[in-house]
């Protein structure tokens, strides 16, 4: 099919040239002495991309899945009671994990279309007086449902109850788009993956660990080997890696860091709340609402948009992908068949979003969802225009210097 193939899923995210380019090299020894050349300028600016000057960042040669479990098994014991709140896929995933590793899980179903709730979290935790929980687990950005937790209030909700336990984060679709402050928020573990704010392939489970959770680690008794981060911690503090590492996934995510520093995080943030709320608004002009049932929980990385009864979320996605070559979100789980995601993280401008919008807009139509085309555009648009910086300054080109050279005298 002509044209290029672009994906409005919230992960993997489309990958900007730069980083392309940068993953496009020849193999290297990853034990030479230059390697770490490489490797080091990484751990430091994944640091400030957590914003942390306490944590320890790790990339794992794996996924957001495998950050998960590495979190868990360095810093717990068979039998530890966790405490994890379920309220879309993802998080359903992780406390599925949790119960198949040996932990004594306290799940607590909230309604899909919220996120984590700070005044349950400080009741269960203030009720806790034998401290028996040992880790709080949320997930900060629940790409299933397009709802963000306040992970700050999380934070003040177990101070508030007194509470020692650990606060694990999964910002998988999170971090590098959404503000995200580890050492503010005493996040003790924070999970993510490349394919995401990072604007990379899948492959690489990248997380970043706090001192309380390092020093969890030397009573926890779960086994672990290839997630160790005591074996990681060793060999990544002169800049190696314990096993062979993905070199161009190092390549790219340098590239990745170097883009997202030059921009500014406060700024990357900003662009995409105000894209998202330009999606937002297209949304409401269609008259359809969003998963999230409230703004609080809005998500600035993805819009989970409900399809009217009698039409199924699936069907949009299939004739977006067939007939017009791009690729939207579907529902998962309770979810399935009730809506679609249009993902509007990582290298993303106004124009490209207004692609997806205006796609999502001809495959509603093709299924028969009565949405007036160019609505939905025409809302973000304004949105957009209403809410745009003053334009850059112009590039005025230095004056053109002689195109030939003054010869020299008596030459022809």
């Amino acid at each position: 099919m002509a044209g290029r193939n672009f994906l409005f899923v919230p992960g993997p995210t489309n990958s900007p040239d730069r980083i392309l380019r940068a993953m496009h090299v020849p193999q290297e020894d990853h034990r030479s002495s230059a390697f770490p050349e490489l490797t080091l300028p990484i751990f430091r600016d994944l640091k400030k991309v957590f914003k942390t000057e306490t944590g320890t960042p790790f990339v794992f040669p794996g996924t957001g899945t495998g950050g998960w479990e590495s979190a868990l098994v360095n810093t717990l014991s068979p039998g530890d009671k966790v405490l994890s709140f379920r309220y879309g896929q993802f998080s359903h995933l992780w406390i599925d994990m949790m119960t198949r590793l040996g932990l004594d899980v306290t799940v607590v179903d909230v309604e899909w279309g919220e996120g984590a709730p700070p005044e349950q979290i400080q009741d269960l935790l203030t009720k806790d007086t034998a401290h028996a929980y040992k880790a709080v687990c949320i997930v900060h950005n629940e790409t299933a449902t397009g709802v963000t937790s306040d992970i700050g209030a999380v934070r003040k909700a177990i101070d508030a109850a007194k509470h020692p336990a650990l606060l694990f984060v999964d910002s998988v679709s999170g971090l590098a788009s959404i503000d995200f402050r580890m050492d503010e928020w005493k996040v003790d573990i924070a999970v993510t993956g490349s394919q995401k704010g990072f604007m990379l392939p899948a492959g690489a489970g990248i997380v970043c660990v706090g001192p309380r959770a390092l020093e969890a680690g030397k009573t926890a008794r779960l086994p672990r080997c290839y997630w160790s981060y005591e074996d990681m911690i060793k060999a990544n503090a002169t800049g190696y890696f314990p096993y062979t590492p993905s070199i161009p996934m190092l390549y790219g995510l340098r590239e990745a860091l170097t883009m997202l520093l030059e921009e500014g995080m406060e700024n990357v943030y900003a662009r995409h709340h105000r894209l998202a709320e330009g999606c937002r608004r297209a949304v409401a002009a269609w008259g359809l609402s969003l998963c999230s049932k409230a703004p609080k929980w809005h998500s600035d990385t993805v819009s989970a948009i409900m399809v009217p009864p009698g039409f199924n979320g699936a069907d949009v996605i299939d004739v977006a992908y067939r007939r017009y070559n791009f690729a939207l979100g579907a529902g998962l789980n309770k979810v399935a068949g009730k809506l679609f995601r249009i993902g509007h993280l990582g290298d993303l401008n106004e124009i490209t979003l207004l692609a997806g919008i205006a796609g999502a807009e001809m495959a509603m139509r093709d299924v028969g969802i009565k949405v007036e085309l160019g609505k939905g555009v025409a809302a973000a648009q304004q949105y957009w225009l209403e809410t745009q910086k003053p334009l850059p300054p112009k590039h005025v080109a230095p004056p053109a210097e002689a195109a030939v050279a003054k010869k020299p005298a008596g030459v022809a």
